[in-house]
């Protein structure tokens, strides 16, 4: 199972950034995709995540303003994120398992920078 994700970039506070995450290997219609980020001495952290039927959750800090999605299609997942905020600045990882427990597949990450 590989997850290629894309889209990170330098964007000022309240600007957006669509992130992508094409999966191959596996079928993001079974299971649960997320998106995870990590910042440098924190922990990774849930931002988004969505299940085989569509079922979304949020990390509290993220709720409002990132909206994740997929494409079962294209087997790709999407977040985006609008109303940027320099506290969002992390890695941003892709991520599929079979629950919403630990992911068992993760993508490399994919950096994003908000500048105050």
């Amino acid at each position: 199972v590989q997850l290629q994700a894309s889209g990170g970039g330098l964007v000022q506070a309240g600007g957006s950034l669509n992130l992508s995450c094409v999966a191959s290997g596996s079928e993001i219609r079974i299971g649960v995709m997320g998106w995870f980020r990590q910042a440098p001495g924190d922990q990774r952290e849930v931002v988004a995540r969505i299940s085989a039927r569509g079922l979304t959750g949020y990390g509290d800090s993220v709720k409002g303003r990132f909206t994740i999605s997929k494409d079962n299609a294209k087997n790709t997942v999407y977040l985006q994120m609008n109303s940027l905020k320099p506290e969002d600045t992390a890695a941003y990882y892709c991520a599929q398992g079979a629950g919403w427990g630990a992911p068992a597949y993760w993508g490399q990450g994919t950096q994003v920078t908000v500048s105050s």
